[in-house]
């Protein structure tokens, strides 16, 4: 190793040429399991030697980079596959330009060079980055990267290259590519491919088509033949192994200059780099190579390298089509992850003209127009070949099924019963099409396949899936409008709003299991990366007071500790600063503040208080508000009133163990107050939850014209739409020290959220529908500081007048009026809701004329089945 380092000094020094540097670096230190990456010289690995730096890039030597799980990545048809002894395994990352952004030539006089020319691509990952798994010679490994270095290096599709690391693959990932290709041999041995298949081979080559190696789309017969031959037997000791051996160069005194002078070393903030992170971009595709699935041998394979993509066809018409895809597209990329699919609109002419079909891993065909016979030969064409089709509220159908009409049911919310894949069913109400499909064949669909009927007498068939061909074609049709939010212009009236609204997370469980069957991938998104805190004092009279009072609370590094978490306090924020979720930077110099869904002037407008909520900790996404405050809340001066506000949570709190979600669009929040043990709230401290829960309910309905959203109160802690839905609630910890409470009240709340349940905004939306109004969509920031103003209120009308002077409020709001419950379960005794007692518990009457109070800490109620139940602990 230290001879060989010297050897990499000597060319530095003597200035060898930028090809012959790398291509020596690469051939000499290739067998020490040392990885080397080509990157932005901002990106370099934690721990990398730098070896060359040209134009803002660099190659650099770094510790091995190891795949060992190809689960989450979609395999390229590839055969046969051998890694050669002196052929290195790569990753490529790239982002997608689209448009007039396409990645141009550049100005540099030397020849461009095509990355499919140089390499063999063996898998890809859908995301972003868009990540490419190939193999190449030590020549071209080395011609690829000095091409990067050089801005020489061009993609295909609109792909920019940002980064290529060499890897090592371990035996197990190169079985699962031999795996690939023994399929792929499978699936080779198919009849001959249609007329119209055949008619556009010229376009569906793969991207490396000149290599010998790399098989087409649809292969002739003597490559079929030639394609059988078993991968060759590895070496004991072959590119499985990895050692992990970072490049040292502290053992020889002219290596030590050559490290100081000219080779550059930086810490790299965190490992995201590593190509075999553990997140899914795989799109559904990661089951080509899973030979435990027989039923998928014939699924489609995305050999193009590019991300997969779902195409809507969504009628001819130019001026519907547009507002016709948007809906669509909408409710689908709420369902599956737009980072692994590219969501296109497939126009008419497109679909005639375009080789759309061999990248296509779902076509949603959207339009009730009749389907012309040139379009539907071509995608019935696409199903024969493996194709997938959802079709909603579709003229288009499989043979088998007729659509018929029923004028009766047309636009009128009706109940389905829907059969998943396990048997198992869900019911909900849908919004009917108004047509229905008839089983010609009078055959009856197989167990495991998904079907939809109507709760009527003729059980009417809304969804059915059918499979098409012997290469794994299926489509799903649908008559029910599971693409439309019942917020649209279609549903009618109060009642179906709330019926619709009511199943609406039914619904998207219903869209995801068809999607889930035609093999997307609809796991949940990632969970987004925790950024910095913010301190922004309202009032510029806090300021000073504040860093003050900050610099006498600080530890000698600016860190204030609690049980829960650190807050270090800085005046600027850098990436290399390590955000996690027990260590939080917080900024203290407002000019750097921005956000695009925060507002601090909208706040300072609504904020009318005397002491709460003057200063602020903001976040873009924190584990929890919850904890933020921990540190802070014995020893901050009262009046200077901390509020933690955060857009997303990615550990939020309920009530007991329960879990908050906190998607974008929730009002997140959590107010410190403090309340004088002897007071009249402080004699009753279980009222400032439901203090809390009427303050966010009245700074909705006391915004002029705003008084008649139906927004309520549930008991003990609860924001609801009217009594059907839930769209926030109340979290209270509170701590008894010496003669005053010390109480963080956190709070959540729906406001532009409008799936997968309900939020203000579509309330706003119904009552503009429904009255003719115009009244403006709310914003979270400017009802948080509303909310916080009226509790202020109400924290002063309770400690002058006590309980009374604030149930009147809390009953005109509440859904519990005269209501009847049974308390404990189903067979428990039926008790009459009378109100709050003394204290803020819920008092109920038996029939024998007790009156009995339920303690909130120990119940919940179920407002579904009517029940007042032990909370589950």
């Amino acid at each position: 190793m230290l001879i060989t380092l010297c050897y990499l000094y000597l060319w530095a020094r003597w200035g060898r040429r930028p090809a012959a540097l790398v291509r020596a670096t690469v051939q000499r230190l290739r067998a020490s399991r040392c990885s080397f990456t080509f990157c932005g010289a901002a990106a370099r690995p934690r721990d990398a030697r730098v070896c060359l730096s040209r134009g803002g890039r660099v190659f650099c030597v770094g510790e091995s980079q190891s795949i060992d799980d190809l689960n989450k990545w979609a395999l390229f048809i590839v055969s046969p596959f051998i890694l050669e002894a002196e052929h290195i395994a790569f990753v490529t990352e790239s982002i997608w330009v689209q448009g007039e952004s396409l990645q141009r030539p550049s100005s540099s006089s030397e020849t461009i060079v095509k990355w499919s020319d140089c390499c063999l691509p063996l898998a890809c990952r859908p995301g972003d980055p868009y990540q490419l798994i190939a193999e190449a010679s030590v020549d071209d490994f080395s011609k690829l990267g000095v091409a990067f270095m050089e801005d020489r290096l061009q993609m295909a599709d609109g792909l920019i290259p940002q980064k290529i690391v060499s890897v090592h693959l371990q035996d197990c990932t190169l079985k699962a590519l031999e795996t690939s290709n023994k399929q792929a041999h499978i699936l080779q041995q198919n009849p001959e491919p249609s007329t119209e298949s055949r008619s556009e081979q010229d376009i569906m080559e793969y991207i490396g088509k000149d290599d010998p190696k790399v098989l087409r789309a649809h292969p002739t017969q003597e490559e079929a033949g030639t394609s059988g031959s078993e991968p060759a037997e590895e070496d004991d000791k072959g590119v499985g192994s990895v050692e992990h051996c970072p490049l040292h160069l502290s053992s020889c005194h002219e290596c030590l200059e050559l490290e100081n002078s000219t080779i550059e070393s930086v810490k790299f903030a965190s490992a995201e780099n590593i190509p075999d992170l553990p997140y899914d971009h795989s799109g559904g595709l990661e089951d080509v190579a899973d030979d435990s699935c027989p039923k998928r041998e014939g699924r489609r394979v995305n050999i193009t390298g590019k991300a997969p993509n779902i195409l809507f066809y969504v009628g001819s018409t130019p001026q519907e089509s547009l507002g016709r895809f948007q809906e669509v597209r909408s409710v689908l990329a709420d369902c599956v992850d737009p980072d692994s699919y590219t969501l296109y609109h497939l126009s008419k002419e497109s679909a005639l003209r375009d080789p759309w079909s061999d990248n296509c891993l779902l076509l949603v065909i959207a339009t009730r127009e009749a389907i012309p016979a040139d379009l539907s030969q071509k995608f019935m064409a696409y199903l024969s070949e493996g194709g997938k089709v959802l079709g909603l509220c579709s003229s288009f159908t499989l043979a088998g099924f007729q659509v018929m009409s029923k004028s009766m049911l047309k636009e009128t919310v009706q109940n389905l019963v829907f059969s998943k894949a396990d048997q198992t069913q869900v019911k909900l109400s849908i919004l009917s099409s108004g047509f229905v499909y008839e089983d010609c064949s009078g055959g009856q669909l197989s167990p495991g396949q998904l079907q939809g009927h109507l709760e009527n007498e003729d059980k009417d068939r809304l969804i059915v899936q059918v499979p098409f061909g012997t290469r794994g074609g299926e489509a799903v049709l649908c008559q029910a409008h599971l693409e439309l939010p019942p917020s649209s212009s279609v549903v009618q009236g109060q009642e179906d709003f709330n019926l619709l609204k009511s199943s609406n997370l039914r619904r998207y469980e219903v869209l995801r299991e068809i999607l889930t069957t035609l093999g997307l991938n609809c796991d949940m998104k990632q969970i987004p990366a925790l950024t910095p805190l913010y301190l922004l004092p309202v009032a510029e009279e806090i300021l000073d007071p504040l860093m003050q009072w900050l610099g006498e609370h600080v530890d000698p590094e600016g860190v204030i500790k609690s049980s829960k978490l650190s807050l270090k306090f800085l005046s600027s924020y850098t990436s290399e600063i390590e955000i996690t979720p027990s260590a939080l930077p917080v900024v203290t110099d407002m000019g750097a503040f921005s956000s695009e869904n925060f507002n601090l002037e909208i706040y300072r407008q609504n904020l009318q208080t005397k002491r709460l909520g003057k200063v602020i900790l903001f976040a873009e996404v924190t584990p929890t508000t919850m904890n933020l405050l921990d540190g802070l809340m014995f020893e901050i001066p009262q009046e200077m009133g901390l509020i933690a506000i955060a857009v997303r949570q990615t550990q939020g709190k309920g009530r007991g163990a329960n879990a908050w979600l906190s998607p974008m669009g929730c009002a997140l929040s959590t107010l410190l107050i403090s309340i004088p043990l002897r007071s009249q709230l402080g004699q009753r401290i279980p009222f400032i939850q439901h203090l809390m829960s009427l303050a966010v309910v009245e700074a909705v309905r006391s915004i002029p014209e705003y008084q008649d959203i139906s927004l309520r109160v549930k008991w003990p802690n609860d924001i609801y739409y009217s009594d059907l839905m839930k769209l926030g609630g109340v979290l209270v910890n509170s701590t008894l020290l010496g003669e005053t409470f010390y109480i963080l009240i956190g709070c959540g709340f729906n406001v532009s959220n409008s799936n997968p349940t309900i939020c203000i905004n579509d309330l706003v939306m119904e009552y503009n529908k429904q009255h003719k109004a115009e009244l403006k969509p709310l914003r979270a920031d400017e009802l948080i500081a509303r909310t916080v103003t009226v509790l202020e209120k109400l924290i002063n009308t309770f400690q002058d007048k006590g309980p009374n002077g604030v149930l009147p409020l809390y009953y005109k709001y509440w859904v519990h009026s005269g209501q009847r419950v049974r308390l404990g379960g189903l067979e428990g005794p039926e008790v009459w809701i009378v109100g709050l007692d003394d204290s803020g518990f819920l008092q109920v009457q038996q029939e024998n004329g007790d009156v009995v109070t339920v303690h909130p800490d120990g119940n919940s109620f179920d407002m579904l089945r009517n029940l007042i139940i032990p909370k589950q602990q």
